[in-house]
């Protein structure tokens, strides 16, 4: 771009101010004085202005915990704005993205990347918002069945589904996808009750920093950046969703982290930091391999195996539970006519314990695991072999998964992924973001959408 744009998009001056400092001969690019404008640099170049090195950064994206009294807009004639709170960032010419009520507390976007704004706002993009919602009554189960199917929001029709979380006898959790003027306030009046306090909680997968207190705001870290871009997975053109096991369809990484703490401690062995980051995706066979070539361990493969198996069959039968909202997700896939299948790097006997226990076979119409393939995840095999048995082509199948390798593997074999939000691999978040086509926080989010 041209030398004045890149040191106005870098917020030094405006655009005759940076041509004057340019002319003066006070811009340097990769080190040599340059009285040129027009003279074409891109982000690599080294360029400093008076000496001091200038970075390229075009866009700013700020967190505010907006309190209640403050107007969402860049100006008003009588009260303070959203702007207003944020004096540091205003040369980047900041708008909040949406608006919440001048009553409404809660986390604020604010930046000056138009079109971020607009993905954020527009309708089909299914942006999930979250509002803690005090009521002056108690809520029923008739009303919160009607706030999930949709209520009359007057002229402008019945409001989209929504999902209640109840929190306590007179506060819940509303999620809605929808930005209609006073939509909160007007679909709990639509039940019959009254917003006696409102705060918004999350935008998409961004949660308010409950450490900031009103009026304070601080920029997006990367991880909170790609939780706001998120998308959630379109099912068009999908035949089939193909469901990773561990970390992913059910809660269990925590089981296999004690099950190598004392495992490893039975031969006074203390469990490496990265363990489970070197383990993703490989198969029960490949984790015994790895074993044996990186610890002292006199046992053979096959024994390694066996007391595995006997430490975690309990469990996987009794004690692992699936993520809130896959049953239901399930169901509304079978509904929809697309196919079902598992392709887990755990072990045949172990998936089919946990398939059991949690009435999994009455949902997925293929299992295959890591007893079954050569190689595990990130190779491409147990998700095309997967297909095939479903009979569909891998370009038609949707994956979820909650690992880099476990994407990897998905995308490898052709097919878009979805990942899937676990505490156990949170430090992989941007990675599992920059790879995957979706994310995924919780299964109920899929409730809200038509299939």
């Amino acid at each position: 771009m041209r030398l004045d744009k890149f040191l106005c998009d870098c917020k030094v001056g405006t655009r005759s101010e940076v041509k004057e400092q340019i002319k003066k001969g006070h811009v340097s690019v990769n080190g040599s004085v340059c009285k040129k404008a027009d003279f074409q640099v891109t982000e690599s170049d080294s360029i400093t202005m008076h000496g001091t090195s200038v970075c390229y950064e075009k866009y700013k994206y700020i967190m505010l915990y907006k309190p209640a009294g403050v107007v969402s807009a860049t100006e008003d004639k009588t009260d303070k704005t959203v702007v207003d709170l944020c004096p540091d960032y205003k040369k980047y010419n900041l708008f909040p993205v949406g608006r919440l009520d001048k009553d409404t507390e809660g986390l604020l976007v604010l930046t000056n990347d138009g079109e971020l704004a607009h993905n954020l706002l527009s309708p089909s993009k299914h942006v999930d918002k979250c509002y803690e919602v005090h009521m002056k009554y108690p809520l029923g189960m008739e009303a919160i069945t009607a706030l999930e199917t949709g209520v009359s929001l007057g002229e402008e029709g019945i409001s989209a589904p929504a999902h209640v979380e109840v929190i306590s006898d007179r506060i819940i959790h509303l999620t809605i996808r929808e930005g209609k003027f006073h939509q909160v306030k007007r679909m709990l009046k639509a039940v019959e009750n009254e917003v006696l306090y409102l705060k918004r909680l999350r935008m998409n997968g961004l949660s308010l920093d409950e450490s900031l207190e009103k009026g304070q705001y601080r920029e997006l870290t990367e991880e909170e950046f790609c939780s706001l871009t998120q998308v959630l997975p379109s099912f068009k053109g999908i035949e089939a969703v193909i469901f990773d096991v561990d970390g992913s369809l059910v809660d269990s990484m925590g089981i296999w982290e004690e099950i190598d703490i004392e495992y490893l401690g039975r031969f006074g062995i203390p469990v490496p930091a990265d363990l489970q980051h070197n383990l993703d995706g490989k198969s029960y066979q490949e984790t015994a391999i790895y074993f044996k070539e990186h610890f002292p361990i006199p046992d053979s493969i096959e024994k390694m195996k066996a007391d595995w198996h006997e430490m975690a069959v309990d469990k996987y039968a009794h004690e692992i539970q699936l993520k809130p909202g896959v049953i239901p997700f399930l169901k509304k896939l079978k509904e929809a006519g697309i196919k079902t299948g598992i392709a887990t790097s755990n072990s045949k006997s172990l998936v089919g314990h946990l398939a059991d226990n949690l009435g999994l076979h009455d949902y997925i119409d293929v299992i295959l695991t890591g007893d079954e393939v050569s190689e595990g995840k990130p190779s491409p095999e147990i998700y095309l072999k997967t297909a095939k048995k479903l009979q569909v082509d891998p370009a038609k199948c949707l994956v979820f998964e909650d690992v880099p390798a476990g994407i990897q593997a998905g995308l490898r074999a052709g097919m878009k992924v979805c990942a899937v939000r676990d505490e156990y691999s949170r430090c992989d978040d941007v990675e599992k973001h920059k790879l995957a086509d979706y994310y995924l926080e919780e299964y109920w989010q899929l409730l809200m959408m038509k299939i």
